[in-house]
C-alpha cells in the first residue's frame, strides 16, 4: 500500500514536508509523488482516502462505493437465483462488504443492505 495521511494544524509543516517527502522518495527510490493526488485540505472538508470519507469524529463510505456496492450484491443474489454461483459465494461476498462497512458509520446503509438481500431471496 502506498496511500498515506499525514495531519497538522500547521499548513506551513505540510508544505515543507510535502518538499522533503517528494526529495526523499526521488533520491533514495526513484519515485514520485502523483501531481494530481496531493492535496492540503481542510480535515471538516472530509478527506477522501481507501474508499472512506474521513472526518473528524466519524467515517462514511464513499458514495461512488455503496452504489457500486450495492449493484454488485443485487447482481450476486440474481446470479444465486439463477443458479449461476453457490449460498457460500454469496455468503462471502456479503460478508465482504458487511466487512467494510464495519469500519464506518454506516449502520443506516448496512441495515438497507439486510432488507434487500432478504427481501430478495424471499421472492
Amino acid at each position: 500500500m502506498d496511500d498515506f495521511i499525514i495531519l497538522s494544524t500547521n499548513k506551513y509543516f505540510l508544505i515543507d514536508l510535502i518538499l522533503k517527502i517528494k526529495n526523499y522518495l526521488k533520491e533514495n527510490l526513484d519515485l514520485e509523488l502523483h501531481p494530481n493526488k496531493v492535496k492540503i485540505v481542510n480535515l471538516n472538508q472530509g478527506i477522501d482516502f481507501l474508499g472512506y470519507i474521513l472526518f473528524p469524529y466519524y467515517i462514511l463510505p464513499r458514495t461512488k462505493t455503496k452504489k457500486r456496492l450495492l449493484k454488485k450484491i443485487r447482481v450476486k443474489i440474481e446470479d444465486y437465483k439463477k443458479g449461476l454461483i453457490s449460498s457460500e459465494s454469496l455468503y462471502q461476498t456479503i460478508q465482504s462488504y458487511f466487512g467494510y462497512l464495519q469500519h464506518s458509520n454506516a449502520y443506516k446503509l448496512t441495515e438497507k443492505i439486510k432488507h434487500m438481500i432478504y427481501s430478495e431471496l424471499e421472492t
